[in-house]
């Protein structure tokens, strides 16, 4: 399974943000920090507030900052704000045109791997994963 680019973007800003819990960051920081095209991180920021994870400001003094607190923010929750959707294979979507899906046994199989996934990442919250500010190579007070 492979995440798209949105979540993958969706978990760096939080875990950036929660570094920079005393503060708002900004999107110009956000971007020294990861090296992301601009229009994708502001799309990222803009999903994450809508679904209530970042808190943003906009204009001058604005930026972003986390929406609730770490240990309230569960890693599959994020994921499912940020997927389009989770078929792995042709079948879990609709429409399936697959000959073999009414004898077939791997839909089953996958969904359990699917399930078991889903159950680590909700087990988990932003807080068990947090950085340090040190760790995006910015100094803590830059803006």
């Amino acid at each position: 399974m492979r995440l798209t680019m949105a979540s993958d973007y969706a978990l760096r800003v939080l875990l950036f943000a929660a570094a920079h819990h005393d503060r708002m960051v900004t999107i110009d920081e956000t971007l020294a920090a990861h090296e992301i095209s601009r229009g994708h991180l502001m799309k990222v920021v803009r999903m994450l507030s809508t679904a209530g994870f970042l808190r943003s400001q906009r204009g001058r003094g604005g930026g972003f900052t986390l929406g609730r607190a770490p240990g309230a923010i569960r890693l599959g929750d994020v994921l499912r704000a940020t997927e389009p959707d989770f078929h792995m294979v042709e079948c879990f979507g609709p429409g399936s045109s697959c000959s073999i899906l009414p004898a077939c046994r791997l839909p089953g199989v996958l969904s359990k791997a699917l399930a078991a996934y889903m159950e680590v990442m909700d087990a988990h919250t932003l807080q068990d994963v947090l950085l340090e500010p040190e760790t995006f190579g910015l100094s803590r007070g830059a803006r």
